[in-house]
């Protein structure tokens, strides 16, 4: 007869994320008009080496996906107002000018929070850009 190992029989705290509970920081946006956000992810290619009457397969090029980002609009400040002017930093509808990487990329800092408010994860985004608003 097997004998049960006390760590796994006891109690043991479990609090899992969340969706409601983050704060994204940027110096484009507010962090209260954040309404939702998606994590990161990635999608990892594989490549297929064929060999005489075998294969193996390994890990390819990593894809990153696009994080989607809801946003409340408040009348003051306008939250399409600075979706719109983060837009033009990129290009300038009326002239048709292109704006270099440096202006229109921002650093985005999504901070997962725990039930006390505590951060409990962290991503750090390196030059994102708006591709649809």
């Amino acid at each position: 007869m097997a004998v049960l190992d006390p760590s796994e029989i006891m109690f043991r705290s479990f609090e899992p994320k969340v969706q409601n509970r983050f704060v994204l920081y940027t110096d484009a946006l507010p962090a209260f008009m954040v309404k939702n956000v998606a994590a990161p992810n990635f999608t990892d290619n594989e490549i297929k080496l064929d060999h005489i009457n075998s294969y193996r397969k390994i890990r390819g090029k990593r894809e990153w996906g696009n994080m989607s980002m809801t946003l409340y609009d408040p009348i003051t400040p306008s939250g399409a107002q600075a979706v719109m002017d983060w837009a033009r930093l990129s290009y300038e509808s009326v002239t048709g000018r292109a704006g270099y990487s440096d202006f229109y990329k921002k650093d985005l800092t999504l901070n997962i929070l725990g039930p006390v408010g505590d951060i409990v994860g962290e991503w750090i985004i390196k030059g994102a850009f708006l591709v649809s608003g």
